[in-house]
């Protein structure tokens, strides 16, 4: 398959997916915004060519490579004291709060996870890629991926539980 050009225009279709990816994979909403921000801004900076792969799995693998370049860069910083996130999901007037409550304890149990299993069940579960698409996205082999994504459903689902 010959490399094609990113088109800026379709890569905005797939907001609503990397946000979710990237909701999973921070701890607020705001750092998941913020993420999905600098990535686009990252990747629309310049032309970008896509090789035998699909527009959602190279935005997703660049949403994970600017997190993974964004935490190295904080863990070379101070640390400096965490306020709390008054508008955390939940305390919007729209929303359900047991409903909210039930996501942020999924998203705190998925941020709990192994990095490998995290990136497996962020892509397929909250991104919503197909085991084929997530697989070349990460770049491991698809037996491996449905290994991992089991493996991660069933640490998230036995961390539910004991929470209650």
């Amino acid at each position: 398959m010959a490399p094609r050009r990113l088109d800026p225009d379709r890569a905005a279709e797939h907001l609503p997916r990397l946000y979710r990816a990237a909701r999973a994979w921070t701890r607020s909403r705001e750092e998941a915004e913020d993420l999905v921000q600098e990535t686009y801004a990252r990747v629309l900076a310049r032309r970008r060519l896509i090789r035998a792969e699909d527009e959602v799995g190279y935005l997703l693998r660049a949403l994970r490579n600017t997190l993974i370049s964004q935490r190295r860069a904080a863990a070379r910083r101070p640390t400096t004291t965490e306020l709390s996130d008054d508008t955390a999901l939940g305390t919007r007037l729209n929303d359900d709060p047991a409903e909210a409550a039930n996501t942020r304890r999924i998203y705190a149990a998925i941020a709990e996870l192994p990095d490998e299993f995290r990136d497996a069940l962020v892509a397929v579960d909250v991104a919503g890629l197909s085991y084929q698409e997530a697989a070349r996205a990460l770049r491991i082999r698809e037996g491996t991926l449905t290994s991992r994504v089991f493996r991660a459903r069933d640490r998230v689902a036995r961390r539910l539980s004991e929470a209650g």
